[in-house]
């Protein structure tokens, strides 16, 4: 790979990053090109990892020559990069106006996973994510979006010596919600799953969504992936404070939406991601509604399956994480109920390679954290732990 993150993008030239392959399949035809060429060319990109044109040797070279005034292909400058002593790396990409973004690499014996950012910032404001404290600078393109798969994919593979693909599973759990980026994701994640771009299986490309329910119904029909939903709450009261979001689409209508999309999942069941806070979340009493919560929409409790997330503290939060033995005592009551539970497990410590705390030093712009110490009523005491997003075959 050559340029993989040189400078800024021209903006008077095309970034061949932001189509999917009907999108360069229109963009060759406007250079009078046909069908077959951009499926070159989409080839050269995705799975060679070129971005000179001059390297694209059986693209012919009229068409060398036209891509060369008219397009590029280019990701987002690297800030920085980090590699953990576990193999975790983390890079930071510079996506312009003072925004930054992070993408996570994640090796596992099986599987290579990267968790890829959609937004700068993010608008929802959960309360235990330090992104949502940063508040909500804009949302990424396309190929800002593919830039992250198509500079790991192809560092990786110079890095590991590899031929072969790295990358196995892409989550959206980076920066951002993915649904609130709606037109912009959906190509990114087809090309993804493009077979002449990287080929991913449905199952193993995942969305992460807060419960944006129309754009659920949406995804299901354009465009259905394995789905992730953050709940961290059995009652719309205590959702309503966790995720505020809950106060426009409450569990009611977004336990709904999650059987509606099981028609369209290429997955037997929906993930709930939640996040265990000490004395928040995390009692008996709180595992038992889950219980009840899953079992009064039908089909037992095979539907879905949760991952409980050890928090990721920060001062701002106003919160801490559950002890390791109240999480064990939590998991055995959801699996006790016949529930899929697994306990997400820590990577990437030394790097703050970590689920909910991305892109550095936290600029609490929302002002939440003034909000949540006039709130809350427990006392505060950070704990250090870090979580990685989940990675399923």
């Amino acid at each position: 790979m050559s340029g993989a993150a040189g400078g800024r993008v021209d903006p008077m030239t095309a970034n061949l990053l932001n189509y999917d392959l009907d999108g360069l399949a229109l963009f060759c035809e406007g250079l009078g090109e046909k069908r077959y060429r951009a499926v070159q060319l989409f080839r050269w990109i995705h799975q060679k990892g070129a971005s000179r044109f001059d390297d694209m040797s059986d693209l012919a070279k009229s068409l060398r020559e036209k891509l060369r005034g008219v397009a590029q292909v280019q990701a987002p400058p690297v800030i920085s990069q980090h590699i953990s002593a576990d193999g975790t790396i983390k890079w930071l990409f510079d996506v312009g106006g003072g925004n930054a973004i992070e993408t996570v690499f994640i090796p596992e014996d099986d599987r290579g996973t990267l968790c890829v950012s959609s937004q700068a910032g993010c608008a929802i404001g959960c309360r235990f994510c330090s992104t949502g404290h940063q508040g909500f600078s804009r949302n990424l393109t396309t190929g800002e979006i593919v830039a992250q798969l198509w500079f790991a994919e192809h560092f990786l593979r110079k890095h590991l010596q590899r031929d072969e693909r790295v990358i196995s599973n892409v989550v959206m759990m980076g920066m951002g919600e993915p649904l609130q980026n709606y037109g912009e994701v959906i190509p990114a994640l087809r090309v993804m799953l493009d077979d002449h771009g990287y080929g991913l299986s449905r199952r193993r490309v995942t969305v992460s969504t807060s419960g944006i329910v129309p754009k659920m119904d949406l995804l299901a029909e354009q465009c259905p992936v394995a789905l992730a939903v953050s709940l961290h709450a059995p009652t719309d009261a205590l959702r309503d404070d966790l995720v505020p979001l809950n106060k426009k689409y409450p569990l009611d209508e977004l336990m709904h939406a999650c059987k509606r999309y099981l028609a369209f999942a290429p997955r037997d069941f929906i993930t709930f991601e939640y996040c265990m806070l000490e004395g928040v979340n995390d009692q008996p009493e709180h595992a038992q509604q889950l219980v009840a919560l899953v079992r009064r929409y039908g089909g037992g409790a095979a539907w879905c399956k949760f991952n409980l997330i050890p928090f990721n503290p920060f001062p701002a939060s106003g919160l801490r994480c559950s002890a390791p033995k109240q999480v064990q005592a939590f998991a055995k009551i959801l699996s006790d109920a016949g529930i899929v539970t697994t306990i997400r497990k820590t990577r990437g410590e030394d790097i703050d390679a970590a689920c909910g705390q991305l892109a550095g030093d936290i600029k609490d712009r929302t002002r939440v954290g003034e909000r949540i110490a006039r709130q809350r009523s427990w006392t505060i005491q950070p704990v250090a732990t870090v979580t990685t997003p989940v990675t399923e075959n």
